[in-house]
């Protein structure tokens, strides 16, 4: 699968993308912030979204609702040290993994959201 990735933190964003990779995906490009991710999925069209929930200028909730109102289809994973589950219940969201994001918790999020998308 196609993976766009957002993280606030530069210094994870290596890591995240080996992490994604090692699962057996592409990723398509990382991204620091909400807007960024909204923008940048309109140019890439990526099959899922692995976003960081504290994200600067719209938080991984908002950009989800924005995203996912213009394309039902891909899928969102959520990372975060401290999400409030409350504003993600109704975000649309496949998962929502603690960071640190580990490689097993990862590939089955990523699995599971392939099986989603072919359902």
């Amino acid at each position: 699968m196609r993976v766009l990735i957002a993280d606030s933190q530069k210094d994870l964003e290596g890591r995240l993308t080996e992490l994604v990779k090692k699962c057996g995906h592409e990723v398509l490009l990382v991204v620091g912030s909400g807007l960024e991710v909204i923008q940048a999925h309109a140019r890439l069209r990526p099959d899922v979204i692995l976003m960081e929930y504290s994200l600067p200028r719209f938080n991984g909730a908002i950009a989800s609702r924005l995203i996912l109102a213009k394309d039902p289809e891909v899928k969102i994973i959520i990372f975060s040290a401290t999400t409030p589950p409350d504003k993600l219940r109704d975000a649309g969201v496949v998962a929502i993994l603690r960071k640190p994001v580990e490689l097993d918790k990862l590939y089955a999020a990523l699995y599971d959201a392939g099986s989603r998308r072919i359902a």
